[in-house]
């Protein structure tokens, strides 16, 4: 014979173990994870890392997307916003004598940044090696840094 905890119902014999154990509801994180619809609690977003990167007369970009291709990608520029998406699908099928077997994948991801005004759209340059993609942005004359300047005193 094995011992087992006793756990008070609220609702008596009404509720049994096998359906729902409040104590155990409230107790048990895992509820949140799949019970709410929103990515962001699950730590999950499907979004790629990027890194920014401020120097005096542009920004650079780095976005991490390894196993994509550059014809997976689709960068456009509207209203002030850099989209980002790729998009890759794999299908593989294999047939024998007695069976068939088939394999598919899709990866897909959507990321906008709101550009700085500082920004020149028309020249944006963007290359992908080595699973990053990588932007570069010039920044408008009006907005590069200027070096102090040191003021005599007569």
């Amino acid at each position: 014979m094995s011992l087992v905890k006793f756990k008070r119902r609220p609702f008596g014999n009404l509720i049994t173990q096998d359906f729902f154990d409040m104590d155990d509801f409230f107790d048990n994180r895992k509820w949140v994870r799949d019970m709410l619809p929103d990515r962001f609690w699950t730590g999950k977003t499907g979004e790629p890392a990027l890194n920014i990167k401020e120097t005096d007369d542009h920004f650079e970009i780095e976005l991490a997307a390894p196993g994509f291709a550059k014809k997976d990608f689709e960068v456009t520029i509207e209203d002030g916003c850099l989209n980002i998406s790729a998009e890759k699908k794999m299908e593989k099928e294999e047939k024998e004598e007695n069976y068939t077997r088939r394999e598919f994948s899709y990866n897909s991801f959507e990321r906008s940044l709101q550009l700085p005004e500082s920004v020149k759209q028309e020249e944006i340059k963007a290359a992908y090696k080595d699973g990053i993609l990588s932007f570069n942005l010039l920044k408008k004359e009006e907005a590069k840094k200027i070096p102090p300047k040191k003021v005599e005193i007569s």
